[in-house]
């Protein structure tokens, strides 16, 4: 039984904003040091988002000052997206991925078809992908899709005629959630962008996980082949030794990235500067997780100035001691997802111009 003899101290004072915690971190620093170039943006109108292969470092970046931009916005000055229709499609468990989508489009203005069970759907009767695409078509004007099936992103794209954007498929990737993860990158350190960053400023990257089984891992290491330039170092850590898919590692080191691979985390801490850690691997409709001493805690040997980063949700490896710690950068993450979204949405279904075109936020609004 709970105790209500006495009111929780917490109903009786207002909330507090931790302004120490690095997860409220404002973006403005990104902003001014980015220009503005929309092209990159423009040439994604009316297309798929499936795979973290389809961003350069230009369009990466600009998607980046995109999302910046609504998250310096008190408010928008109108709703580019009023009067579309997005369904989301989500026929695998999820939180923060579904709700951010839901969050971003509401937040542009336009009104949302959620499907949390295909068995609700005809695809309990044997209906085909490619046909209840067909359906989707006459319904919305974008459609965001999870499934444990890694085929089934694929499966539609041929029957679709509004964008869909994967929001993980199986094992295979996770191209919104590793965008999230740069963005994220980005406001830390908004030089990483810079083709001349000087070599005592590259950065090395810890990613504790299996790449061969973890979709946002996969794509998150797409788009760090797109920043190889401020890369000095990316160091896998994991005590198994088959931790790649076939090509995987050939692939990430024919785009220009420098990999190493760790046994023992503590080894390698040290000299970390962003720590991405993620313990759960969907295997088919199960997962399997991280075990042994890939663990962080406020009494792990991180760099001074050392970030993490988690997707989410997290288990007993990312220990609660970090949350009130600079090295949280990984509540910043979820936040910043939701304007990532934002930002692709916005730009999939062809309102960039509405947004690119309105007034700017003055420097106190930032």
């Amino acid at each position: 039984m709970v105790d209500r003899s006495k009111l929780h101290p917490y109903l009786t004072r207002p909330i507090e904003v931790k302004s120490g915690v690095a997860g409220i971190q404002r973006p403005a620093n990104f902003l001014e040091s980015i220009a503005e170039n929309p092209e990159p943006l423009m040439e994604m109108a009316n297309h798929h988002i499936v795979s973290a292969r389809q961003f350069n470092l230009d369009r990466m970046t600009q998607v980046c000052r995109l999302a910046a931009e609504f998250e310096v916005m008190p408010h928008l000055i109108h709703k580019p997206l009023d009067g579309k229709i997005m369904i989301n499609a989500f026929y695998e468990p999820s939180t923060r991925t579904r709700f951010s989508f839901e969050s971003a489009w509401h937040r542009l203005g336009g009104d949302i078809i959620t499907i949390t069970d295909a068995g609700t759907t005809g695809m309990a009767k044997g209906e085909s992908l490619p046909d209840i695409a067909e359906m989707f078509n006459n319904y919305g004007d974008a459609i965001v899709l999870r499934d444990s099936n890694e085929a089934s992103v694929y499966n539609m794209l041929e029957s679709l005629r509004i964008p869909m954007v994967n929001a993980g498929n199986g094992v295979d990737e996770h191209p919104t959630q590793a965008l999230a993860d740069i963005y994220t990158i980005f406001k830390w350190r908004p030089e990483l962008t810079s083709l001349d960053l000087p070599e005592n400023r590259r950065i090395r990257v810890g990613i504790i996980g299996t790449p061969g089984k973890m979709r946002t891992v996969r794509s998150l290491l797409l788009l760090l082949a797109n920043v190889r330039h401020a890369i000095a170092e990316l160091v896998v850590i994991n005590p198994n030794r088959e931790i790649f898919s076939a090509g995987q590692r050939e692939e990430l080191e024919a785009a220009g990235l420098n990999i190493s691979i760790a046994d023992r985390l503590k080894d390698v801490l040290p000299e970390l500067d962003v720590v991405y850690i993620n313990s759960i691997a969907w295997i088919g409709d199960t997962y399997e997780t991280l075990t042994g001493d890939l663990k962080l805690s406020i009494e792990s040997p991180l760099k001074d100035g050392a970030i993490i980063l988690h997707p989410l949700a997290r288990g007993d490896e990312l220990d609660v001691s970090l949350d009130t710690t600079a090295h949280n950068w990984y509540f910043a993450q979820a936040r910043g997802a939701v304007f990532i979204r934002m930002a692709l949405l916005t730009t999939l279904v062809e309102r960039i111009s509405q947004v690119l075109d309105a007034p700017q936020p003055t420097a106190e609004e930032a």
